[in-house]
């Protein structure tokens, strides 16, 4: 998002225009001041300590919900802009970014604000009134969580340049669980603000939260040195085989469009798309000459070749997130007839992960330019896929690439070995291959 497109900075303008019609009828409500500065207060605080301590911002939704249980729309809605206008920002352009969170938020709290005072919520809030109070506050939630999912599919859209559908895939049902869990903790926030304890009593609610937004901090500096663990592995084997510099990041890319045509969760989708990453991870164990020779490889060298997934397994196998990746760094090679490497294993005795990432392995190997040949067109390596299927690759995962490839094309990242070898349809020129087998590759 550093070079914003006119139509998302369009977007945001509009959103902020929104926000700003919400905040209109302020000085013709009745509004308590003095509880709408202590709760934008508290939001800023908050955010700012996160943003110091944690290194995480904008999760502080149960203050903004405390703020739509007991304050008119209007002013519930400011509550968010002090915190977000004065939160730190790691990327440009910072303005129109703090601008667009603002504005985001603002419309989200004064939505929820208006289906829970139409409830008649901030009376059951004043009277404790359980369990009624639950259904104006969960109806609050899913209209603050579903304002936040479309707009931000919409700048996803306009920003990046995804079609609305995809951006917009996903984001209501990922964020509807934590949302309703920091809405509970906001209701119980605005019946203790009103309850003859006061606010005081409010803010022990915090407590909790903050132990749970520590705990998912660490959770994410975990993640991240997953990643970097990960980068790392895949920049020696990229510095190693120049030749195939991008295939892995490409093969974890297809990976993830079979896993999610497939149905998989999130979860599993994100482990195969790191089998895809680090599926060639053993060739770092494969002497160089060997993977930048020009022409076919003999037997002998083609025997040291092979070894390369007992040595990725042997590199991996000690990281336990890794899950079944470990496994498809393992198995990737091997073919449903048994005629595969290094265990022959037959049929379903191959991993369903190793199953998915040998058929993305072998779709990049296809379309790319490798030392040995050129690479063939997208609509000829699926149709290689197809006739192999049964044989060498499993024919639900061939299926559900043809599929994905269908609905979304193929888009990989282009390494400089092919950039001047193009027709112009973004696919590389074929050219002769050294062998009739996609099984067999380096």
């Amino acid at each position: 998002m550093e070079a914003v497109p006119a139509r998302a900075r369009a977007y945001v303008a509009c959103v902020a225009a929104a926000a700003l019609l919400c905040l209109l009828p302020l000085p013709t409500v009745h509004t308590p001041w003095w509880a709408l500065a202590l709760l934008a207060a508290l939001y800023a605080g908050c955010e700012q300590a996160a943003a110091r301590w944690w290194r995480f911002t904008g999760t502080f939704y149960p203050v903004l919900l405390a703020g739509a249980f007991l304050l008119p729309p209007p002013a519930a809605a400011l509550v968010a802009l002090p915190g977000a206008l004065l939160s730190p920002v790691e990327r440009g352009p910072r303005a129109l970014r703090r601008i667009w969170r603002a504005a985001q938020l603002a419309l989200s709290v004064w939505a929820a604000a208006r289906v829970h005072g139409a409830m008649g919520g901030r009376d059951a809030v004043a009277a404790a009134d359980f369990p009624y109070a639950l259904l104006p506050a969960g109806a609050a939630v899913l209209v603050f969580c579903l304002v936040l999912s479309v707009l931000d599919g919409g700048i996803l859209a306009l920003a990046e340049r995804i079609p609305l559908r995809r951006a917009r895939r996903g984001l209501f049902l990922r964020s509807l669980a934590p949302v309703a869990v920091h809405g509970l903790a906001g209701l119980m926030m605005a019946v203790l603000w009103r309850s003859p304890y006061g606010p005081v009593a409010a803010l022990l609610v915090l407590l909790p939260m903050c132990v749970s937004w520590w705990v998912f901090a660490q959770y994410h500096r975990e993640r991240a040195a997953h990643q970097a663990t990960i980068r790392a592995l895949v920049q020696a084997v990229d510095i190693k085989d120049e030749y195939t510099r991008g295939h892995s990041e490409r093969v974890g890319q297809a990976s993830m469009m079979i896993a999610r045509e497939l149905g998989m969760d999130d979860a599993r989708t994100e482990v195969l798309r790191f089998a895809g990453i680090l599926h060639d991870v053993g060739k770092l164990g494969v002497p160089t000459r060997l993977l930048r020779k020009d022409g076919p490889l003999t037997p002998e060298e083609r025997r040291i070749i092979e070894l390369h997934p007992e040595y990725g397994h042997e590199m991996v196998r000690g990281i336990s997130f890794l899950g079944e990746a470990r496994a498809a760094v393992l198995h990737h090679h091997e073919r449903l007839d048994g005629s595969g490497y290094p265990y022959g294993l037959v049929g379903a005795q191959i991993p369903e992960s190793a199953r998915v990432v040998a058929v993305a392995d072998a779709f990049d190997a296809m379309t790319s330019t490798r030392s040995y040949r050129r690479a063939r067109p997208v609509c000829a390596a699926l149709e290689e896929l197809e006739r192999c299927a049964g044989s060498q690759f499993d024919p639900r995962m061939v299926t559900a690439l043809v599929r994905a490839l269908s609905r979304h094309g193929w888009h990989p990242a282009v390494t400089a070995d092919e950039t001047d070898e193009g027709d112009g349809t973004g696919v590389p020129r074929p050219r002769p291959t050294t062998t009739g087998r996609p099984g067999v590759r380096r």
